[in-house]
């Protein structure tokens, strides 16, 4: 319904309202259907990256098809979230795991979930979460802006490797998830991060635009081994009663305190290294992109240096291993 009247809407105001009340409604659903299928699968590391991709595959299908200049999309994805509502009344029946114990104001919130935080691990995760929007929002919101500006040809389709790379990572994920540690992972994955706004930093629409191709393609590894692999983590850490409530935590810190903190940031960054000379608005995009490598280097130090789990996503059921944790 949100959608639907924001294709009515006229001027800023209510468009940005109804926007903002249509997120208030969206992001806890997506904690909520990776709570649901979690509690569903029997081995999380091997089935989720497999039901995941199909995020990704809906995400291109409907960029490469769709222009964005009109109120067609809008429309489109109100039709959308109308089919996934009805869709979803033929999902398994799935009783919260708290049903029958008192309602309190701090469970509606989900700050139960909190109490996770005392372990050393988990915290420096959350933490680190949250500081990992910051290089994340400056490549989502920036990279396109900054292609176009080179005059690179067909930013956006180049850009859309990105996703094809995700489905790749994705469909791999089980094979990594069951041999690597955790730790490694989110090394890894941060790593990618850096390397990718170096080439980003260097690259150019001529001789050098094998970087940014390369730096595109890094995506899969960039998304899947970070908050892919920190859903799992997530999910595998909280206690069966706590599972719904800590994936909303870690969505929460990551889709609402790290991208406002990263898109705060991401402006006033881009605007630090933006003169105008003579009339003319120059952009020193070498020290913007340098400035998120070396961004996603401090958290990948803070992961190696503080997290000190050496746990894998278990091949186990969701309630045997939350049985384990609890035990």
């Amino acid at each position: 319904m949100l959608l639907f009247f924001v294709t009515k809407a006229t001027s800023f105001a209510p468009v940005y309202a109804l926007m903002f009340a249509y997120c208030l409604c969206y992001f806890p659903t997506i904690a909520l259907t990776n709570s649901l299928t979690l509690q569903h699968l029997k081995d999380s590391g091997r089935d989720f990256p497999l039901i995941r991709v199909f995020g990704t595959l809906g995400w291109i299908a409907i960029g490469v098809t769709i222009g964005e200049t009109s109120t067609v999309p809008f429309m489109l994805a109100a039709a959308a979230s109308l089919v996934m509502s009805i869709f979803s009344l033929t999902l398994p029946h799935t009783p919260p795991s708290s049903k029958g114990q008192t309602v309190t104001l701090r469970r509606i919130l989900g700050l139960d979930a909190l109490v996770m935080l005392k372990r050393s691990s988990f915290a420096v995760f959350a933490v680190a979460s949250i500081l990992a929007c910051i290089p994340l929002t400056f490549y989502f919101s920036l990279t396109n802006a900054y292609l176009n500006e080179l005059h690179v040809d067909n930013a956006a389709g180049k850009m859309a490797l990105g996703q094809a790379s995700e489905v790749v990572m994705m469909l791999l994920m089980p094979f990594i998830l069951r041999r690597v540690t955790v730790r490694s992972i989110l090394i890894m994955g941060l790593l990618a991060w850096s390397v990718r706004s170096m080439l980003l930093a260097y690259g150019n629409p001529n001789a050098g635009i094998w970087m940014f191709y390369v730096a595109i393609l890094l995506h899969g590894i960039c998304y899947d081994f970070f908050f892919m692999t920190g859903q799992l983590y997530t999910d595998q850490e909280a206690p069966l009663n706590l599972r719904s409530a800590a994936q909303g935590l870690i969505t929460f810190l990551t889709y609402g305190v790290g991208m406002l903190i990263g898109s705060l940031i991401a402006g006033r960054t881009v605007d630090y290294f933006t003169h105008t000379v003579a009339g003319v608005v120059i952009r020193n995009w070498q020290s913007f992109w340098i400035s998120s490598a070396l961004s996603a280097l401090v958290i990948l130090l803070l992961i190696a240096i503080f997290f000190r789990s050496d746990s894998k996503i278990a091949s186990a059921s969701p309630a045997a291993t939350a049985t384990s944790i609890v035990g």
